[in-house]
């Protein structure tokens, strides 16, 4: 079915993946290193400009698959996660590492912003990293369901950060 759909031999799937499991990591492994660019490549140079650089990053990223695809499609890996997560235990454990990894991604960040005095004192900088992750995938999942913009999303994540910075003006870039 997939290869019908993508109008592609069998022999020629079967050549690059071995099955559709690997498929879905392939596809896991791309988002994951496009998502990781567009942290760094958006981040600026001190912590709190490399912390208020996420929601942006994110926003550019869902505003790419909205120009792609016509509508908000969601996060690849929550979208991925929700409809593998159960039915394939080599697909679940391997985007469960690389949600790790990216969480890990946003926990340096954190950590940095924490060292550097921009996270209140008593903010757990992995706890954070945590929370915005979760944060991130409940927003989308909600604009996905009431019909919101992309425009909405940074936003919302600002303000989420904002509640744990010690100056949250003097901290956005």
């Amino acid at each position: 079915e997939l290869c019908a759909v993508a109008d592609v031999r069998k022999g020629s799937f079967y050549h690059y993946f071995s099955s559709k499991a690997d498929l879905a990591k392939a596809v896991v492994d791309l988002h994951l290193a496009v998502f990781q660019a567009r942290l760094s490549t958006e981040s600026g140079s001190t912590p709190a400009e490399r912390l208020s650089a996420i929601p942006d990053a994110i926003a550019s990223i869902q505003t790419g698959l909205h120009r792609q695809f016509g509508r908000f499609v969601g996060c690849p890996f929550g979208n991925l996660a929700a409809e593998l997560s159960t039915t394939d235990e080599a697909v679940r454990s391997h985007l469960a590492a690389r949600l790790a990894a990216l969480e890990g991604h946003l926990a340096n960040i954190c950590r940095d912003a924490a060292d550097d005095g921009t996270l209140r004192a008593e903010v757990d900088p992995d706890r954070l990293a945590h929370a915005l992750f979760a944060h991130y995938q409940g927003l989308i999942l909600l604009a996905k369901l009431h019909g919101s913009t992309v425009a909405d999303l940074a936003p919302a994540l600002h303000e989420f950060i904002d509640g744990y910075v010690s100056h949250p003006a003097a901290n956005r870039g």
